[in-house]
Formats: C-alpha cells, sequence, structure tokens
C-alpha cells in the first residue's frame, strides 16, 4: 500500500493520527482541498487497511487503574501459544498481548486496579492458562510518551 500513497493521503494521515475526531470538513479546509476529496481518500484508505478503526483514548488512572505491567510469558511447549493467547484475550486487563522473540513466548500488557488486583490477574487467571509455565512481570512507573509510526 505504501507506493500508493500520495501527498494527499499522507497529509490526510497526519492530521488524522494528532486527532482521529477531526471533522472531516476542517481537514479538507486545512489542507485546501475538497470535503469529497477527503471523504473518498479516507475509505479508501479504510478499505484497504490502513485505517483499522478511530477509538477513544482512554485514561487508565482516571478510571481507577493505577498498575501497568508488562509480563513476559514462558511457555511449557511452543504448540501451547495459539491457545495460551485464546486464553488471555479473555482476560478484559489484558490490553495486549504479543508474540515474542527471546525469553518469553508472548508478552502482554496488563491494567490493573492496584498491585493486588494484578496479582489476582497474574495467580488466579494467567498462571491458570493451560501452558503457561511461568511470567516475569515488569511494573511500568509511567509513560514518558506514546505514539503511532511517523507517516513518511
Amino acid at each position: 500500500m505504501e507506493s500508493q500513497f500520495d501527498y494527499t493521503d499522507k497529509q490526510i494521515l497526519q492530521i488524522l493520527r494528532k486527532d482521529a475526531r477531526k471533522a472531516y470538513s476542517k481537514i479538507a479546509e486545512e489542507l485546501k482541498i475538497s470535503n469529497s476529496l477527503v471523504h473518498q481518500r479516507i475509505k479508501k484508505l479504510t478499505e484497504a487497511g490502513v485505517i483499522k478503526n478511530a477509538e477513544f483514548v482512554l485514561d487508565e488512572k482516571m478510571l481507577g487503574f493505577k498498575t501497568k505491567s508488562y509480563t513476559g510469558i514462558r511457555l511449557r511447549e511452543a504448540r501451547f501459544a495459539k491457545s495460551v493467547m485464546e486464553e488471555m484475550e479473555k482476560i478484559e486487563e489484558i490490553v495486549e498481548c504479543n508474540y515474542v522473540s527471546g525469553n518469553y513466548a508472548i508478552f502482554i500488557l496488563i491494567f490493573a486496579r492496584d498491585n493486588e488486583h494484578l496479582r489476582t490477574i497474574l495467580y488466579e487467571q494467567v498462571h491458570l492458562i493451560n501452558g503457561v509455565a511461568g511470567t516475569d512481570t515488569f511494573i511500568c512507573f509511567d509513560t514518558g510518551f506514546k505514539r503511532n509510526i511517523p507517516i513518511q
């Protein structure tokens, strides 16, 4: 898809990257193009899978989730990877789950209300999943920044 991007597509993506809720008319005005062209381009980018969805970014701390952690999952055997991932998807506090290389087979991002809640998630849910051999958890004190990939 990258070769199919033109200057207008990239400019629209830059704007949406900063504010996915920005009105198409405002994007058109800012780029000095027609409103219908913005609609067409966003539709094309969505159909191509470049834009998956526009979603709100929730402030976890404001919602009571004060503990953020990254947890590496070791598996008993590699064949358990898919089924373990499927079971972890059922745990709402796990917001991201990735297959990785290295000492772990899977790396997850967990938001918990506090350390006790995190312990409960790990010991009473994650560790009970068939195929999980062990975990190492890293508490995140704060996020310095977070952003999407650059549009080039």
